[in-house]
């Protein structure tokens, strides 16, 4: 029996499937189209020399999340969909305790990473279904669960969310 599971075990192994999946878990690819995001810091996996960047199919890419909320900067309950904080974490292999947001405009905001890890935290790339322009404060948005965790409703989180995100530091 020992011996059956070590050979499955080789057959596996020496799959080409196998192959191209673990290659594909330990690198980034480039992206193919306009830079959205750029990921420093105390990360293991980057696809850049300044670290790891992200077009926005990269991020899509990540499994896209949904929450319907309200907030303070529009009327009404809206739909923010994009890649969870933590897929991206894990996409690059943060190993740190904040993050350093910089948006467009250089507005800095620091998030500690137990936030992506308590609360599903979107990096929203698209609200109301549509993908999110400069002009609507893409084209990613931090975008906490706000109905769904009452205690996330103050200045705290209201100043983490930050919008028209361009770079994270992991620090």
């Amino acid at each position: 029996m020992r011996s059956s599971l070590k050979a499955l075990v080789a057959v596996i192994l020496a799959t080409p499937l196998f192959a191209t999946v673990a290659v594909q878990a330990g690198e980034l690819a480039p992206p193919q189209g306009e830079v959205v995001l750029t990921v420093t810091g105390s990360i293991d996996t980057s696809n850049a020399a300044e670290g790891a960047v992200f077009d926005l199919a990269m991020l899509e890419a990540l499994g896209m999340h949904t929450t319907v909320t309200v907030t303070p900067w529009y009327d009404g309950a809206r739909t923010f969909s994009g890649p969870l904080g933590a897929d991206l974490l894990k996409a690059v292999g943060a190993v740190g305790s904040t993050l350093k947001v910089t948006a467009l405009n250089d507005y800095v905001t620091e998030i500690p990473v137990e936030d992506f890890q308590r609360y599903p935290v979107i990096l929203a790339t698209r609200l109301d279904g549509a993908e999110m322009s400069v002009r609507d404060k893409g084209p990613i948005f931090v975008i906490y669960p706000f109905d769904d965790a009452p205690e996330l409703n103050n200045e705290t989180y209201y100043g983490r969310s930050a919008w028209q995100v361009k770079s994270i530091e992991v620090k």
